[in-house]
């Protein structure tokens, strides 16, 4: 389920970047580029992020940036970066963090089988350690293809 949104034109492996923001721009991309969300949408996350902190750091490691669907979101779309070094995002409990999935939902209902397979991914264990330590696309493509 997951891999008809992470694929090939989705994903992003990257050895590291200077900044949280510099993150954000480079897993959004292919999000931008497939007209899925605008730039006020990555503009949005990192107002948010300023006002409230990293409300989209869930758990060691793991981010995944989201804005409202009206900051705009123009489809139903994900996209993955890898860090193989990660970065902070001012979380102290999960940083460094190295493994980005940015959500883009257009309403509130849409994004719900995406959400069911993204918690069912973050709930292994086993998979979510093999995802931080994958050194290739391949490898995050077939921990994908499980969900």
């Amino acid at each position: 389920m997951l891999s008809q949104w992470i694929h090939d034109g989705t994903l992003s492996l990257q050895e590291r970047v200077e900044s949280w923001p510099q993150a954000l721009e480079i897993c959004a991309q292919p999000l931008l580029d497939a007209q899925i969300i605008s730039p006020e949408y990555v503009t949005a996350i990192v107002e948010q992020h300023h006002k409230l902190g990293p409300y989209y750091v869930l758990a060691p490691g793991l981010a995944m940036p989201h804005a409202r669907p009206e900051e705009g979101a123009k489809g139903l779309g994900l996209s993955l970066l890898k860090l193989q070094h990660g970065v902070s995002f001012d979380s102290q409990e999960h940083d460094p963090v190295d493994l980005i999935i940015m959500l883009a939902a257009p309403d509130k209902h849409s994004h719900i089988e995406m959400i069911s397979a993204l918690a069912e991914l973050f709930s292994s264990e086993e998979d979510m350690q093999q995802l931080h330590r994958a050194k290739t696309i391949e490898e995050i493509k077939k921990i994908i293809s499980r969900f």
